[in-house]
């Protein structure tokens, strides 16, 4: 395996340089950056790939996608599906107790992300597959059982959590992008990880980081849903600030974030005459999804603190990642749509 457990270019070299001209094939053991290094270095290759999963940690493994860091931001690659995944759920249950919550937490974020998803279906008219919805959604619904299990480490418990894992990314190959599985909770988890390798401070697991920060996302919607009227909001976005912000907060980021933003082109068009028309709707979208107190009683059923997720980042981290968590991604989610109400 690669020395350097980041699946950045350092490592997808040495991995690269490991693999013999008459290599036939590339079988990867571990979780998450193992899973993506060799799925994407197999597929750059052109050789079929297998995984054995050391645990139930993410939905990455029969996804199509491989999430890298490259030039210091956080992008999926396009790779192909593994031809086998091999799961032991003896192996899985010995997995420390954190990866395993991560798993939970990596399902349990879905609820935002198939919010957001219908956000962007009404806003911007995008594409949705109602029945990848619906199972995505089937699987959250079991998972959220499974918690007094995963954490008693219940083989049965720990084995049906990876076959939701799976499925999420299968159905994420079947749309052909990370929509049913990847949203705003995604996107503070990825600003926590890039901030964090920029100014060298800790930052949690994916999953975890997933977990938590659907709470965050659940008080985004909270706060939208309070508008009294609609009519009455009058946002102005200042470019200036923004650009000011974005360099404060990404550093030797910031020519990337602003070139990925301008390419866009989403701050100079005005969303605020198609939330006025489609506001009924939009209420209805974030009504169906569990709220920030919902949200927090999840995260605790697998062991996990809200509130020592608030103090490792603290309030100005938190905020900073509200507003410009999403300017990493080209994905419209609720933090468009909380930024375009609120600033």
């Amino acid at each position: 395996r690669p020395s350097v457990l980041v699946p950045d270019e350092r490592a997808i070299a040495e991995l690269d340089a490991a693999v013999a001209d008459d290599c036939d094939l590339i079988v990867g053991v571990g979780s998450g950056v193992i899973n993506d290094l060799c799925k994407y270095v197999s597929f750059m290759r052109g050789l079929p790939y297998f995984i054995y999963a050391t645990a139930p940690s993410m939905d990455g493994y029969a996804s199509v996608g491989a999430a890298l860091i490259l030039d210091g931001m956080k992008v999926t690659k396009n790779a192909r599906v593994p031809k086998a995944i091999f799961a032991d759920p003896e192996v899985l249950t010995k997995a420390p107790i954190d990866m395993l919550r991560a798993g939970f937490g990596d399902i349990i974020g879905k609820y935002s992300c198939l919010s957001d998803w219908r956000l962007a279906a009404l806003v911007l008219d995008e594409y949705i597959c109602e029945r990848v919805i619906s199972l995505t959604f089937g699987a959250v619904e079991e998972t959220v059982k499974l918690a007094d299990g995963i954490l008693k480490r219940d083989r049965a418990a720990v084995a049906a959590l990876m076959e939701s894992l799976v499925a999420v990314g299968i159905l994420m190959a079947y749309v052909g992008n990370s929509r049913p599985a990847s949203g705003s909770e995604h996107h503070y988890s990825h600003y926590f990880e890039i901030v964090g390798i920029i100014r060298g401070e800790e930052y949690l697991p994916h999953g975890i980081d997933v977990c938590c920060s659907a709470v965050e996302c659940a008080k985004l919607r909270d706060k939208i849903l309070s508008v009294g009227d609609i009519n009455e909001a009058n946002p102005r976005h200042d470019n200036a600030v923004w650009n000011s912000e974005i360099e404060r907060i990404y550093g030797m980021l910031a020519p990337e974030v602003k070139a990925l933003q301008n390419k866009l082109g989403w701050y100079s068009v005005d969303r605020l005459p198609v939330y006025k028309e489609r506001w009924e709707k939009i209420r209805e979208v974030l009504l169906s999804t569990p709220n920030s107190a919902k949200m927090e009683e999840l995260v605790s059923k697998i062991g996990l603190s809200y509130a020592d997720f608030c103090k490792l980042y603290g309030e100005k981290k938190l905020s900073d990642a509200s507003l410009y968590a999403k300017d990493l991604k080209d994905r419209y989610t609720v933090l468009w749509l909380y930024y375009d109400l609120f600033v």
